[in-house]
């Protein structure tokens, strides 16, 4: 479940946003440590969003997972289609323009709150997967937040190191391949998921 997490945490990591703006310019000030202070104002966030999904379990499992799978399944095929769709052009601007909060932490708190993408993504994909793994256990959604934790940290690092050292680590033709390959495997979870309803 941790490698689930992280694959599809990484899809909403490398999609260029906000947080990712912040990200490139707190480094070009803060140096290589602005990648992991982002994702933390990032992390606290999203904190909340999953204590939120938890709180209301009690009166989702049962209920109403059904349709907060389908929802999420679909969910899921769109955002691989649209991931998909942008990998062909994906670039990382440095020279963005975008007045954004330069204090890493602050930024990255800022960021998500004002990201539509982010609270769309919970409320649909975010909860559906929340809800499939805390129904196989504590430990099973705690393994998926860890993941999806770690590729948020590992993507943000990646970022502010390679800024901080003066160039970015990634080709631009590898990050598009793998914005593709993210793409299609939230297509075939998207399908797995609207799979599972008709059983």
């Amino acid at each position: 479940m941790a490698g689930l997490g992280f694959l599809i945490g990484l899809t909403g990591a490398l999609a260029p946003g906000p947080t990712l703006v912040a990200t490139i310019k707190a480094s070009l000030k803060s140096g290589w440590s602005a990648g992991p202070r982002v994702t933390l104002g990032h992390i606290v966030v999203e904190i909340l969003m999953v204590l939120l999904i938890i709180a209301g379990l009690s009166v989702v499992i049962g209920q109403y997972s059904w349709l907060i799978a389908g929802i999420g399944g679909a969910a899921l095929l769109v955002f691989g289609v649209l991931t998909l769709c942008e990998a062909k052009n994906a670039r990382i601007n440095y020279d963005d323009t975008t007045e954004t909060v330069t204090q890493p932490f602050m930024a990255g708190i800022i960021t998500s709150i004002s990201n539509p993408y982010f609270w769309i993504w919970w409320f649909t994909v975010g909860s559906a997967l929340l809800i499939g793994a805390y129904q196989g256990g504590f430990g099973v959604a705690f393994a998926f937040i860890i993941g999806h934790w770690s590729a948020d940290l590992g993507w943000f690092t990646l970022v502010s190191v390679g800024i901080h050292r003066g160039r970015f680590i990634l080709s631009e033709r590898l990050y598009r391949w793998i914005l593709g390959i993210c793409g299609i495997s939230l297509i075939l979870f998207g399908l797995y998921y609207l799979y599972r309803l008709l059983l």
